[in-house]
């Protein structure tokens, strides 16, 4: 049986982990799926997420090599071809996240045919999905590789994302300007929910059933039109989003931003959890009677 239910797809993957490590050598250690296909969470529109293990980082030497292959892989007459996205992780990498900036790695961005140096892979929900439901390839299983990930470090990740990210989209409502887009973020927001709940990854399927169950009723018809957008043909995805849709949504995150504050908290005189509500740009709410000190790393600072 395949990595997949469908069998062009395996094709692909195949013929991507032979030519990798073809050319990758003594230097190959594995190859893996995350993301939806390890979560369970997709459909034949999905992208296809993949992470390469390596003993050491890729060279600029050994780079054009690598570029060429991914360059053939992608002309293959199978949809799936276009539609890897992944990252090569050295070794000491994919253990552990570290706790300064993430470290650039050669990436493969949905739609490309080419490696650059990024950082989107190399984060605590990548490795956390990698070693509790990554799907092997070749190589060992992924759980010898990858460190276990705590759950307040999954929270303070998706913490600083909501910091650092959310403020510019919600400063700017018209770059939420398609379907997709506009799905995407109302199930981002379920899912770092959820996981400030459980402390691990959920697909979005599970994420968008539990906020529907749990949030407030006013979020429910936004979470499930959402849930379905998300699964319409590529056509529908792609058109322009209803503009009151995208207004609900900016209120969802400012909401998720909200509880995500409450649920960190401090403790207040008595033992028990105080909120710590943000506001609409993701800084430190104010109140009439007392401004709230601006702490560092409050404005939109990329990290």
């Amino acid at each position: 049986m395949g990595a997949t239910p469908y069998a062009d797809l395996n094709g692909v993957l195949d013929e991507l982990v032979r030519r990798v490590a073809e050319a990758a050598g003594d230097n190959f250690v594995g190859a893996y799926l995350q993301g939806s296909f390890a979560m369970g969470d997709f459909d034949e529109a999905s992208d296809v997420d993949f992470a390469i293990a390596l003993k050491r980082d890729l060279t600029e030497a050994e780079l054009p090599a690598l570029q060429a292959l991914h360059g053939k892989i992608y002309d293959l007459p199978v949809r799936w071809a276009q539609h890897l996205e992944g990252s090569y992780f050295p070794l000491d990498v994919l253990r552990r996240a570290g706790d300064g900036p993430p470290v650039p790695l050669a990436y493969l961005d949905n739609g490309a045919r080419a490696l650059k140096r990024h950082v989107h892979c190399n984060t605590r929900v990548v490795r956390w999905t990698l070693r509790e439901t990554g799907v092997t390839l070749a190589g060992p299983p992924p759980a010898e590789l990858v460190d276990p990930v705590a759950p307040e470090a999954l929270k303070a990740e998706m913490r600083a994302l909501m910091r650092d990210e959310f403020p510019a989209w919600l400063a700017k409502p018209a770059r939420i300007d398609a379907n997709w887009l506009q799905a995407f973020w109302v199930t981002l927001c379920c899912r770092m929910l959820h996981s400030f709940e459980t402390g691990e990854v959920s697909s979005k399927k599970a994420a968008s059933d539990w906020a529907a169950a749990h949030l407030e009723p006013r979020w429910h018809g936004l979470i499930e039109r959402s849930w379905r957008r998300g699964r319409e043909p590529l056509a529908r995805k792609l058109e322009p989003a209803d503009r009151a849709e995208v207004a609900l949504t900016l209120a969802f995150m400012r909401h998720a931003m909200s509880r995500a504050a409450g649920l960190a908290g401090h403790k207040g005189p008595h033992g028990a959890a105080k909120a710590r509500p943000l506001d609409a740009r993701g800084g430190p709410a104010r109140t009439q009677s007392k401004p709230t000190p601006i702490r560092p790393g409050g404005r939109g600072r990329r990290g």
